[in-house]
């Protein structure tokens, strides 16, 4: 009984897939995979065939976007208050040519490699734009 379950279920995967024109790959095997589900329990695609509804996007999907008044407020206040040490550092090591010296200093300071580079590329763009005042 069993087998012949699975022969049908084969059967059926693969003169769906065959027809379909929609097939995605995914997982870790490789196979295809059709974009909706068949009604039935075996198979690839197996499954309840249901209508996808399009949601609108989730605040949570906004997180980390930069806001104008936010901006403008960071601009106040490394006006006001001016580099840290460690900073300052930086230019200085930037300014004789010392990049790799830099990241260090950074990657020590702030934890990881992927924020010791942004605030490089932010102490390059500062040191950048006092050379064009």
């Amino acid at each position: 009984f069993l087998s012949n379950l699975g022969l049908r279920a084969a059967s059926v995967a693969s003169t769906r897939c065959s027809t379909m024109s929609t097939v995605r790959l995914t997982g870790f095997t490789g196979h295809p995979k059709g974009e909706r589900k068949t009604g039935l329990a075996v198979g690839m695609d197996k499954g309840h065939v249901l209508t996808s509804r399009d949601l609108k996007p989730k605040p949570s999907y906004r997180k980390g976007k930069l806001n104008k008044r936010v901006a403008f407020v960071r601009e106040i206040v490394r006006e006001v208050a001016g580099y840290a040490p460690y900073e300052k550092r930086t230019m200085e090591l930037l300014k004789v040519g010392k990049e790799k010296r830099a990241l260090k200093v950074l990657k020590n300071k702030l934890g990881t490699h992927k924020r010791a580079k942004a605030k490089r590329e932010e102490m390059s763009g500062v040191l950048r734009a006092q050379r064009t005042k």
